[in-house]
């Protein structure tokens, strides 16, 4: 099965056109279920990766007053549907990798005060998802070190005691 993981990682020219919006964004995300659905598996690749791309732009600038939690969530979204793609595929290791980054892209938001406390704070809310999503992905897949280490990170960040 092919998703198309060696297509440019998650900044095709699609992308760079045009702002980053969160309709842009569901738009790829409806379009990547819709060709999954039809069993195009390259094709929602594509579209999830394309999706991807978008999110990280939204989070680029600030986000819209309000949508802070929105743009976040997409961010999220967008990673654990490409993970899944790429576990479908038999890519374990490229999922790992697309796991541990989410969580490092809400860790490096929680860390740095120049995104705002709303935003902040939404990577906070989010980065329960993402742990989960790690822990999840080491039950079926066993232990990584780049888990670790992603899940390590968020202790530093978090500080100790339960996430």
């Amino acid at each position: 099965m092919d998703t198309g993981s060696h297509t440019s990682p998650h900044q095709s020219a699609a992308t760079q056109h045009g702002p980053a919006t969160l309709a842009r964004w569901q738009h790829a995300v409806q379009r990547a279920r819709a060709a999954q659905q039809m069993g195009q598996w390259h094709m929602a690749a594509a579209c999830q990766h394309q999706a991807l791309a978008l999110s990280l732009r939204l989070l680029e600038h600030t986000p819209p007053p309000g949508r802070e939690d929105d743009c976040v969530a997409a961010v999220v979204v967008s990673h654990l549907n490409v993970a899944d793609l790429q576990v479908q595929a038999g890519a374990v290791d490229d999922a790992t990798q697309i796991l541990c980054r989410a969580h490092a892209v809400l860790l490096g938001l929680m860390a740095d005060a120049r995104h705002g406390p709303a935003l902040q704070q939404a990577a906070w809310r989010h980065s329960r998802e993402t742990h989960a999503a790690l822990l999840r992905h080491v039950q079926a897949h066993g232990a990584h070190p780049s888990i670790t280490q992603a899940l390590a990170s968020a202790r530093v960040v978090e500080g100790p005691g339960p996430h």
